[in-house]
C-alpha cells in the first residue's frame, strides 16, 4: 500500500493517536493525545478499518462489594456481630440477642443460618447456645477474609474464595458481579511502516464548506483528506413505527380490502355489552375476578328498553325454541364496568344499531384487550385481537369458510384446516389451524363461528346469520416475525426493535 495516501487518509483524531499506540494503554492514549475516551475508541475502530492496528475484546467478570457489603466491611458481617456477643454470653435467648446485637430482623435470620451451618451455636427452648471454641471465634471467617479482599475477578477465585463467593451472593446486596470489557491493541505490521516512515500528510482539508469556498486561499494548493468509499461505516437506524403499529394498520389494509367496515368502541365496557348481550351467563366463571379486570363503577344500560328486555329473555327463558340459562338475570349485574376482555363487545354493539336497510353488512375491529392472566411465554394480561363479522340473511357455513381461507391467505398462510368447536355465542363453531412451513407443524390461529339467536335476535330484533371470527392477532405476530415470547412484542428493547423489518406478504 501506498503509504503517502494512507497517511493522507487519516483523520485528525486518528494522527493525533498514532504516535502514543505504542503506549498499548487506552486511558493513557487518551491522555497523551488530549482526546475523551470516546473519540480514542473510535479513532481506534478507523486505524482498524484500515489495518493499521488489530483490536480484540475480551469480557472479565468482576466481584465487588455491593452496598450492604461496603457496609459490613466497616462493621462486619452480621454473624461477626452476634458471634461477638455470645462470646460474652455464651447462652442468650432470641429476642434477646436481636435486641442486644442490634440487627435488623433479616440480618438477625441471615446470621442465625450462617452461624448454624458452620455448627458454631445450637438453638434450644428459645435461646442460642454458642458451640464454638475461643480460637473459632477470634478467627476471620471466609466470607470475611473474601470481602477484605474485593475487587476480585471471577475466573482467578481459589477453591475457598469461591466457596465464600458461593455463599455470600445468596444474601441481599453484599457483592455484586459486573462485566469489564478489556480492549487490547495491536500493532499491524502495515502500521509499524507508516509509524517508522514518519510520513507527516501536513493540513489537509477535511470538508467543502462556504467558508472554504469563499476565498481561493482557503483551498488552493492544499490537498483534500482522502476518503476511502468502501469502508464500513456504522449503520444508521432512522425512526420508525412500532411493528406492531405497523401490523395492526396491515391488518385494517386486509379488512378493508375484503369490504370490511371498522368497528370502534372504548376499552372501558360494561358488562351488558362485554357479556350478557353475547349470551354469556352472569355466573359463568369467566365473568370472575380471575378473569376479568372489573371496575369499581357501574355503566348505566341502553336507553332502549326493549333490547334490554329480550337479552333478559334469552337467558332466563331462550328464544327460538331454546331453552336459555334458566335463571333471574340482573341488571345491577349487567352495569358492572370492566376492561374489555374481547373486541366481540365491539360485534354487539355495531349490531345493535343495524337497521334492515343496512343489510347485508361485513364490519371488523382490532384493539386492546384486557384479561386477568399469568404472564408467561403464551399469554400476558393486555392484548391485541381483532374480530370480523358478516350479517346476510342468506349467509351460510359455507360462507364463513370461504372468508376464513380468504382472510389467512391474505395474511401469508396458503394451508388451512377446520376444527369443530364450542364457544358460548355461536353455533356451529369451529377453529382453524394454519401451516408453519418453518416448523412444519399447523398452528391454532383461528376461532369463528355463526352467532347463535340468543344474540342475534336481542341485538337485531329478528335471528339473521352473522357469520363472526376473531383471530388471536398478537399469536399471529408472533408467528409472522418469528417471536417465541409474546412478552417480546411489548419489550421495547431498542437493539431488537432495530432488527425487525415490518412484515408484508
Amino acid at each position: 500500500m501506498d503509504l503517502n495516501k494512507l497517511a493522507e487518509s487519516l483523520s485528525p483524531n486518528e494522527r493525533k493517536i498514532l504516535p502514543h499506540l505504542e503506549t498499548r494503554n487506552i486511558t493513557e492514549i487518551s491522555k497523551r493525545a488530549n482526546l475523551d475516551k470516546v473519540s480514542t475508541l473510535r479513532a481506534l475502530e478507523y486505524l482498524k478499518n484500515k489495518k493499521i492496528i488489530e483490536l480484540s475484546q475480551t469480557e472479565t467478570k468482576i466481584i465487588e462489594l455491593g452496598i450492604n457489603g461496603a457496609l459490613y466491611k466497616k462493621k462486619g458481617l452480621p454473624e461477626r456481630r452476634l458471634l461477638n456477643l455470645l462470646a460474652e454470653k455464651r447462652i442468650i435467648p432470641l429476642q434477646e440477642a436481636q435486641k442486644q446485637s442490634k440487627l435488623s430482623p433479616d440480618e438477625f435470620k441471615a446470621s442465625i443460618g450462617a452461624l448454624k451451618n458452620k455448627a458454631m451455636i445450637e438453638l434450644k427452648s428459645g435461646k442460642i447456645y454458642l458451640n464454638a471454641k475461643q480460637e473459632e471465634i477470634s478467627k476471620k471467617s471466609l466470607e470475611e477474609q473474601f470481602i477484605e479482599a474485593l475487587q476480585l475477578e471471577q475466573d482467578k477465585l481459589t477453591p475457598e474464595q469461591n466457596f465464600a463467593f458461593e455463599s455470600l451472593k445468596k444474601r441481599k446486596n453484599i457483592i455484586e458481579l459486573t462485566e469489564k470489557k478489556k480492549i487490547e491493541l495491536k500493532i499491524t505490521e502495515l502500521g509499524r511502516k507508516l509509524m517508522n516512515s514518519r510520513i507527516k500528510a501536513g493540513e489537509l482539508i477535511e470538508a467543502i464548506t462556504p467558508e472554504v469556498l469563499k476565498s481561493e486561499k482557503n483551498w488552493k494548493g492544499k490537498k483534500f483528506r482522502r476518503y476511502d468509499i468502501e469502508s464500513p461505516v456504522p449503520e444508521i437506524f432512522g425512526g420508525k413505527r412500532h411493528f406492531v403499529n405497523q401490523a395492526t394498520d396491515y391488518a385494517r389494509k386486509i379488512w378493508t380490502e375484503m369490504g370490511f367496515k371498522e368497528m370502534s368502541g372504548n376499552i372501558i365496557q360494561s358488562s351488558f355489552w362485554n357479556f350478557d348481550a353475547l349470551f354469556t351467563a352472569q355466573d359463568h366463571p369467566v365473568r370472575e375476578m380471575q378473569d376479568t379486570f372489573f371496575i369499581d363503577k357501574k355503566i348505566n344500560l341502553p336507553e332502549n328498553k326493549e333490547l334490554i328486555e329480550q337479552v333478559k329473555k334469552a337467558h332466563e327463558q331462550g328464544v327460538e325454541n331454546g331453552k336459555g340459562w334458566q335463571y333471574n338475570w340482573k341488571e345491577e349485574e349487567a352495569k358492572r364496568a370492566l376492561l374489555r376482555t374481547h373486541t366481540t363487545c365491539l360485534s354487539s354493539q355495531t349490531l345493535s344499531k343495524l337497521k334492515r336497510e343496512d343489510l347485508p353488512a361485513k364490519f371488523f375491529g382490532v384493539g386492546k384487550c384486557f384479561r386477568n392472566e399469568t404472564i408467561d411465554w403464551s399469554h400476558g394480561f393486555e392484548f391485541n385481537q381483532t374480530e370480523g363479522i358478516v350479517i346476510d340473511p342468506d349467509a351460510n357455513f359455507r360462507n364463513l369458510l370461504g372468508y376464513l381461507k380468504q382472510f389467512a391467505k391474505k395474511i401469508g398462510f396458503e394451508k388451512i384446516r377446520f376444527r369443530p368447536a364450542y364457544f358460548p355465542y355461536t353455533e356451529p363453531s369451529l377453529e382453524g389451524d394454519v401451516w408453519d412451513p418453518k416448523r412444519k407443524e399447523w398452528v391454532e390461529l383461528i376461532a369463528a363461528g355463526i352467532f347463535r339467536p340468543e344474540v342475534t335476535k336481542p341485538l337485531l330484533g329478528k335471528a339473521i346469520p352473522v357469520l363472526a371470527w376473531g383471530p388471536g392477532f398478537d399469536r399471529m405476530l408472533m408467528k409472522i416475525y418469528n417471536i417465541k415470547d409474546i412478552r417480546e412484542l411489548y419489550s421495547n428493547n431498542i437493539t431488537q426493535l432495530r432488527k425487525i423489518k415490518f412484515w408484508e406478504k
